[in-house]
């Protein structure tokens, strides 16, 4: 079959059959079919869709481009979550210990910040030593010493995802609902799942910020994922604030850290963790109900077992020892702090989220080409949250900086992120909605 004419039929809004998709993903990874030639597929797809069986056919493809993994040795579930990205969604830190600490297994295979979302990775790489691409040998070892693993994608997982997202990236295909069902999807089959949770955020800090839009793409992560034969249920969450009281990447993980050891939690981040904790719990069969789940979560967090847990997962990757006892004697840090102050008195009544984490890039701790290297120390902290009550100068946030410069430059945009109102305004559910597979 000529790649041309696979692009021809769906550029006609044919459906594809599984083994057209499979021959044009199999020349996709050997270098056979061209960049030009991808492009155009992709863009097809863009304005033609897929159907079901056609998005399942080239999740299954993309996962066989490369190595799956195989976890049937563990005595215990494999699960995990994704999410779509968001502003101070540091959850990944938490709900992976918490979860292992209730006798399931996380290999978590997390990706990197770019644009306005930060990245699990790069938190990660914020803690001295720890390696967060390890071989899959030091993988699998600590996934069943620890319970999980927080890295980063090896280049033998779903290959042919790599190349099709870089050529997405440049021909303005990156928003097509199948190719994101795919392209995620993929990797977490590669993974060698056996249930997933997707974290689809909605909201001005999210890359979905209408609920259609949101409830459209995790009916079909969940769709696919099933028809693809991973059990997967879905949670529809705010983005219309920073989810933690911190953005970046050190601050972040200093946050979880006191997340885990109960020194210190925002309500909002507790909800979601503790809502995906459930979820993964029972999808697992490790929770008779999701109301049975969210209590065997809270209980483990509360009784330090996921704290401890996590202290053995970054020792074992590399971290120190004790990293969770002492995080500030190895997190990177900048020498200035700047205190964003209140214009006026009131309420937070809104946040423009997406600009606090462009705030977090302009300083350096985020990236806008894939390549960028970032600065793992700066960052914001103690952001506010929406229905503070807050008075003239007093602290909205506060920058963590190199430079005085960046820091007012930083403060600026915090300040103009935040809408000041005389009024309360009403609280937003944390999550919005549950998404199940269909019967």
């Amino acid at each position: 079959m000529l790649p041309q004419e696979i692009i021809r039929r769906k550029r006609d809004g044919h459906r594809l059959s599984a083994q057209e998709i499979a021959v044009f993903i199999e020349g996709l990874t050997a270098g056979t079919v061209s960049d030009g030639q991808v492009g155009a597929f992709a863009m097809a797809v863009f304005f033609s869709g897929m159907s079901r069986d056609e998005a399942v056919a080239l999740t299954l493809a993309m996962r066989d481009s490369g190595d799956v993994l195989d976890w049937s040795d563990l005595p215990g579930p494999v699960t995990d979550k994704h999410s779509t990205g968001g502003v101070g969604d540091n959850v990944s830190l938490m709900l992976a210990p918490i979860v292992a600490a209730c006798g399931a297994y996380v290999p978590m295979i997390s990706g990197r910040g770019l644009g306005h979302t930060g990245g699990t990775l790069d938190k990660m790489d914020a803690i001295p030593g720890y390696i967060s691409q390890p071989d899959i040998a030091r993988f699998r070892k600590t996934v069943l010493e620890t319970g999980c693993a927080i890295i980063g994608q090896t280049a033998d997982l779903a290959p042919a995802d790599r190349r099709l997202y870089a050529i997405r990236d440049v021909t303005g295909t990156v928003e097509s609902v199948s190719l994101i069902t795919a392209s995620i999807l993929s990797k977490k089959l590669a993974a060698g799942l056996q249930s997933l949770v997707l974290d689809v955020k909605v909201g001005n800090g999210a890359f979905m910020e209408k609920s259609r839009d949101a409830a459209a793409l995790a009916s079909s992560l969940v769709e696919i994922a099933n028809g693809a034969g991973l059990k997967a249920s879905a949670l529809v969450t705010g983005m219309n604030e920073p989810l933690a009281s911190a953005a970046g990447n050190a601050v972040e993980v200093r946050n979880a850290v006191d997340f885990l050891t109960g020194r210190f939690r925002d309500r909002r981040l507790e909800d979601v963790t503790l809502a995906l904790a459930a979820e993964m719990l029972q999808l697992a069969g490790l929770a008779a109900s999701n109301q049975d789940g969210m209590r065997r979560a809270a209980e483990t967090l509360a009784g330090g077992r996921a704290a401890a847990v996590f202290a053995r997962m970054v020792a074992a990757l590399g971290g120190p020892a004790d990293f969770v006892e002492k995080p500030e004697k190895y997190l990177p840090k900048v020498a200035t702090e700047f205190t964003v102050k209140a214009p006026g008195n009131g309420f937070v009544t809104g946040i423009a989220t997406r600009d606090i984490g462009l705030a977090v890039v302009a300083l350096g701790g985020g990236r806008t080409r894939p390549d960028d290297s970032i600065d793992h120390a700066v960052g914001i902290t103690q952001l506010l949250p929406v229905g503070a009550e807050v008075r003239a100068g007093e602290a909205l946030a506060l920058v963590h900086a190199r430079t005085l410069s960046d820091a007012e430059a930083a403060a600026a945009t915090v300040i103009s992120a935040y809408t000041i109102g005389a009024s309360k305004p009403a609280a937003e559910k944390t999550v919005i909605r549950r998404i199940l597979p269909r019967g």
